[in-house]
């Protein structure tokens, strides 16, 4: 048994006019079933010699009608001169040229990849040009439909990650006043006091007590009661930035954390949130409530070194803004270290 030629064997023992009449029978072949379009026209009249199936079809003449033909006869004026321009370009070029045409022909938009050759002189001694169009459109509105399709995938995550950090948000917010948690407090806490050790640089911690209600708010009950909370939330939130955190302790009291702020600071913002408390106008059913809030206002480090000691501060001054009779603003003792 033989064994099986090389195919560089195969080459040299096959007759080169065979091999180029057999690719040029198999070519057309392989282009028809593509559905790409093949054109051979005179290089220098630009009069078709010959086109395939394809082609017949997409210009609407049949393929036995248009040899000898050109496409100023067959086409619109406008086309037929930007493709004869093109033909121009790619007779004055070595080797193969590509081109890009986009246009609208027979009511639909063409978005062609053109290669064109020029081979010959044939047996009659012209020259040819020799074109292969290859239609893009559908490719192209393939890409399109993938590129929107991972847009609208990318929105969605995108959403669906907004979605799961508002859920989140909500868990560690309460519904009353919109602040966080003590839970989310407690946290904050203490990354505040570990990124101010590390960077040795100073916040400032507020413990908030609503003072006792006025006679009006504990006949109106509840409603009331909620109504003042909502009050003192949307005063909170307004009155904090985003790197502070605004939380809710229990029924009637709260903490701020301001980062990076002093003591001297954060009493003067406090002074301001306290003054609009106590002139805050609130309503429930046509009665105007009012309300008034205590406040004890402590630093890291300046007043404590560690995190229970801070709110021990802040818990004090607090105490003391209560027994000066509430709607008052206390600051915690700085701390004294002797040389």
């Amino acid at each position: 048994m033989s064994a099986p030629l090389h195919p560089d064997d195969l080459a040299a023992a096959a007759d080169p006019g065979r091999l180029q009449l057999a690719f040029g029978q198999l070519l057309p072949l392989v282009l028809e079933q593509q559905g790409t379009l093949l054109s051979v026209k005179d290089a220098a009249s630009g009069r078709y010699v010959h086109v395939n199936r394809a082609m017949a079809e997409w210009l609407g003449v049949p393929a036995a009608e248009i040899p000898g033909r050109s496409d100023g006869e067959l086409l619109d004026a406008t086309l037929a001169t930007a493709l004869r321009a093109a033909e121009q370009t790619a007779l004055g070029q070595p080797g193969v040229w590509s081109s890009e045409h986009r246009f609208e022909w027979r009511g639909a938009r063409h978005d062609f990849s053109v290669l064109r050759a020029v081979v010959g002189p044939d047996d009659q001694g012209r020259r040819l040009l020799c074109s292969v169009w290859r239609d893009q459109s559908q490719q192209r509105h393939k890409d399109t439909q993938l590129r929107n399709a991972l847009e609208q995938l990318e929105e969605q995550q995108r959403a669906n990650e907004q979605l799961r950090r508002e859920l989140q948000d909500q868990s560690l917010r309460d519904t009353a006043t919109g602040l966080y948690t003590r839970a989310h407090f407690e946290d904050q806490l203490r990354r505040e006091v570990d990124l101010s050790t590390r960077e040795h640089r100073e916040f400032a911690m507020v413990l908030i007590a609503l003072d006792a209600p006025t006679e009006r708010v504990r006949a109106l009950g509840a409603p009331a009661q909620g109504r003042i909370l909502e009050a003192v939330g949307r005063l909170l939130r307004g009155n904090t930035r985003a790197m502070d955190a605004s939380c809710r302790l229990d029924e009637g009291s709260f903490a701020v954390l301001l980062s990076g702020v002093g003591l001297a600071t954060a009493h003067s913002r406090m002074e301001g949130l306290r003054r609009q408390c106590a002139t805050q106008i609130v309503v429930l059913d046509g009665q105007e409530l009012g309300f008034t809030v205590a406040m004890g206002v402590a630093s890291f480090p300046h007043t404590a070194l560690t995190q229970d000691d801070l709110m021990s501060a802040c818990e004090a001054a607090l105490k003391e803004a209560q027994r000066r009779g509430g709607n008052h603003v206390t600051l915690a003792s700085i701390r004294f270290d002797p040389a």
